[in-house]
């Protein structure tokens, strides 16, 4: 039996209105959960790259690829599950209510993190983070564990396929 895992897959699409809405569609229509789905143009401002990483077990991925490469709009599938690859997700993180103690040991956090302090007011902050996803993770973690008032919003993860091996 297969197990459920995060998979990954690059679309590339038509940038045209409404396909966005047509994939997403594919995937309610037959209850597939979407873990992250991103989007942008490429160098080919005709082409939008699609990033989507759904949850499923190995015969749903493959129906769901079958599918998507099905679509007129689809122009080609990459599965990344098991490719190299470099990705990122990008992350904002407001902290409040901290008093001047709680900001210096938050301004560590971010130096550990390598992460940036975008704004500033008098007893909050905002971080600005383009990690991993795993490393997001662990930020939020602590950030929850360290202050009592935080405001998480994540955007979906970009990937591209390595030049080099071993990388990910």
């Amino acid at each position: 039996m297969s197990t459920m895992k995060n998979r990954w897959i690059a679309l590339y699409v038509e940038n045209q209105v409404g396909v966005l809405a047509k994939v997403s569609g594919l995937f309610s229509a037959k209850s597939y959960n979407l873990q992250s789905l991103t989007v942008g143009t490429t160098e080919d401002e005709t082409i939008s790259r699609m990033t989507i990483c759904v949850t499923s077990d190995d015969i749903t991925f493959e129906q769901i690829k079958k599918q998507l490469n099905s679509m007129v709009e689809v122009i080609k599938v990459i599965d990344l599950t098991a490719v190299p690859l470099h990705m990122k997700e990008i992350l904002f993180a407001k902290v409040f209510d901290i008093n001047a103690q709680q900001m210096a040991e938050l301004f560590q956090i971010a130096q550990v993190f390598q992460v940036d302090v975008v704004d500033i007011g008098a007893d909050s902050a905002l971080l600005e983070c383009k990690l991993t996803e795993r490393r997001n993770n662990e930020l939020i973690a602590l950030l929850k564990s360290k202050f009592k008032k935080i405001s998480v919003v994540r955007g979906g993860a970009v990937a591209i396929e390595t030049i080099s091996t071993g990388c990910r």
